[in-house]
């Protein structure tokens, strides 16, 4: 019988719970909580009511998470005009990742002196495409950066629909760049999964699929044996 699994990538599943959907009053608990359920990185969602109308989390809230969650990683996604300004207030307040979107306002010396910013300041960095942007927007970046984050829903909210085909994306990034994380982030949950983890997406952030659901820890299981099924072809 021929297996319906098909490996597309090396790379390790890795679970972003986005803290967006998580009970705000109570953060520091709940991402202990997604540490504690198998969550590989927290996802932080950091909007400046400019970019994208909303307004969520800054750096504070970010030193506070560090303080009391000294070992997470961190992963921030910035949706903000002007990411440069962000960098010092990130590494200061112990952000391990800074993702921004290549549709921001960049600072003198384009994206790529934006990234060797974030890389002198110690963190991790990625590059975020809205659903609108081509995605030969991110090859000349892919090979100086850590991780690409294709959006599949419109940035600034949680709760939206999945766009499947964003999807197309992801399989064009995978086939040329086959060592680089890429992270989906808008709609994610075990009914929607597959369809990123066989385009080759190993990186998955999920919101309210999460924080919703009465079997948190399931979810998140389901997620990353998504990923090592059809990513990894176990």
């Amino acid at each position: 019988m021929t297996s319906t699994k098909r490996k597309t990538h090396d790379l390790p599943a890795i679970i972003s719970p986005s803290l967006l959907s998580c009970d705000l009053a109570n953060i520091a608990r709940d991402a202990e909580e997604m540490i504690s359920l198998g969550a590989d990185w927290l996802h932080m969602d950091i909007m400046d009511g400019h970019f994208v109308p909303n307004l969520s989390f800054g750096p504070p809230v970010i030193a506070s998470l560090r303080k009391a969650n000294k070992d997470a990683y961190i992963d921030c996604h910035l949706m903000v005009t002007e990411p440069a300004k962000w960098v010092g207030p990130l590494e200061k307040a112990g952000a391990t990742s800074m993702t921004f979107h290549v549709e921001s306002v960049m600072p003198e010396g384009g994206a790529k002196a934006l990234i060797s910013n974030i890389k002198e300041a110690g963190m991790k960095v990625g590059l975020v495409i809205k659903p609108g942007t081509p995605v030969d927007a991110i090859y000349e970046y892919a090979n100086d950066i850590d991780l690409v984050l294709i959006m599949t829903v419109e940035p600034g909210f949680s709760g939206q629909k999945f766009m499947p085909g964003m999807m197309q994306k992801v399989e064009t990034l995978r086939e040329r760049y086959p060592g680089l994380n890429i992270q989906v982030d808008g709609g994610l949950s075990p009914s929607t999964v597959d369809e990123a983890s066989k385009a080759g997406a190993n990186v998955i952030v999920a919101a309210s699929a999460i924080f919703g659901s009465d079997d948190r820890g399931g979810v998140i299981k389901a997620l990353r044996e998504s990923v090592e099924k059809y990513g990894n072809g176990k």
